[in-house]
């Protein structure tokens, strides 16, 4: 009877032991897209304000996650189209004019995109354009960055 304890002792030892080395963290990619996800949230006051009164003609400045790529708009001024989330439960559409600042070229569903531009409300959550630089300095210039590079 006591070597059959001390034989359960050991059991229960190396299970715990075996238990403490296990390597238990979250993969680098759900942490990155929790971090960035938790960023945009406190970033993006200002829009949620906006969104949630109904205000447009307002200048924001934040990030946010593509969840979709939008075909260009190619009539008149063409402007690059993508949806960002920026908050849970909070999608713009940002129209980047690309006849005024360069393409993103490599963007794709799940990157990065911090933004300044101007903030137009809709229903469906709103559009953020004039991405890039105020040729005439009438308005606020805007821009994006994504990947370490700067769009305006």
């Amino acid at each position: 009877m006591k070597k059959l304890l001390i034989l359960l002792i050991a059991g229960v030892l190396f299970a715990v032991e075996a238990y403490q080395q296990q390597d238990i963290s979250a993969p680098e990619d759900i942490l990155q897209d929790f971090e960035t996800t938790k960023k945009a949230a406190t970033d993006n006051v200002a829009l949620k304000r906006a969104y949630k009164q109904e205000q447009s003609d307002l200048q924001v400045q934040g990030s946010g996650i593509v969840v979709k790529s939008v075909r260009d708009d190619l009539k008149g001024s063409r402007h690059q189209k993508f949806i960002l989330r920026v908050a849970p439960g909070l999608t713009v559409l940002v129209a980047h004019n690309i006849d005024l600042a360069p393409k993103i070229e490599d963007l794709k569903k799940g990157a990065t995109v911090e933004f300044n531009g101007e903030y137009e409300w809709n229903a469906r959550g709103g559009v953020i354009h004039w991405t890039h630089k105020s040729s005439r300095n009438y308005h606020e210039s805007g821009w994006l960055k994504h990947n370490g590079r700067t769009y305006q």
